[in-house]
């Protein structure tokens, strides 16, 4: 069967390097997971050796028709576990009943969209290994203190230890992105549940970074108008807190809005 042609709408980028692919698979541990799900495998380059190393406990999830068929074709093994469509709109906890490992060359232009649905599904996903854009993968495992430190490292960070992996260049995908790409990896940390009100925790990250380049005080009170923050975060930024700050700076907006 031929080769799936490359889709600029769905962002495929496919990789072409057999090195690579192998050092992504290895670096997935997938230890305490019942299930490993690939996102977008494309043409397979990564899903042959997840499938030698896990045979039908690999499940994997492709929107692009054309890449079903290229993978029924060439990895028959695979297509009871074939989920056709879209990762994004799955119902994780109705499909799975277990423990989640997650992996594959995440499309640029949903990358950030898959993590939201991890958060959301944290009680299930212990582990994430993907290849991203080196720029999200430098922010989501940035510390406190970085101009790239933002809103996706708070949040992941707060329930996921992240490790930056290695750079991939352009040169080992078809077509070459014009940019260039990162693997890292994401590990489920011990806490269950923060100490705040997890909905609002998210709503004052997301409005301190929002306007990154006031300090909190403007920040804060632009999405909650009738709080006047303590000296401690008023006159901070937002890049210099950490997840336990912004822990204390949510239980802090709440009481004042109060």
């Amino acid at each position: 069967m031929p080769a799936v042609r490359p889709k600029k709408q769905l962002g495929q980028h496919f990789l072409n390097d057999k090195n690579v692919a192998s050092r992504i698979v290895e670096s997935l541990v997938a230890s305490k997971s019942d299930f490993v799900i690939e996102i977008g495998p494309g043409m397979g380059v990564l899903t042959g050796e997840l499938l030698a190393k896990y045979s039908n406990k690999l499940f994997a999830a492709e929107v692009d028709s054309e890449s079903v068929e290229y993978l029924k074709h060439n990895l028959p093994s695979l297509t009871p576990n074939l989920i056709e469509g879209d990762f994004l709109k799955l119902n994780l906890s109705k499909k799975f009943n277990g423990r989640l490992a997650i992996i594959g060359n995440f499309p640029y232009n949903i990358s950030s969209q898959i993590f939201f649905k991890v958060l959301e599904n944290r009680q299930m996903v212990d582990e994430v290994v993907c290849m991203i854009q080196k720029e999200v993968a430098q922010r989501i495992s940035e510390k406190p203190g970085t101009k790239t430190y933002g809103i996706l490292s708070v949040l992941l960070q707060a329930f996921y230890d992240i490790n930056y992996l290695f750079t991939v260049n352009e040169g080992v995908f078809t077509p070459p992105p014009k940019v260039k790409s990162a693997v890292i990896r994401l590990e489920r940390n011990n806490t269950q549940h923060l100490d705040c009100n997890e909905q609002l925790f998210v709503k004052v990250v997301k409005a301190g970074f929002n306007q990154r380049r006031k300090t909190l005080r403007n920040s804060i009170r632009s999405a909650f108008p009738n709080v006047e923050l303590s000296p401690k975060f008023s006159d901070k930024r937002p890049e210099r807190l950490s997840v336990e700050d912004f822990v204390e700076l949510t239980n802090e907006v709440e009481r004042l809005s109060k």
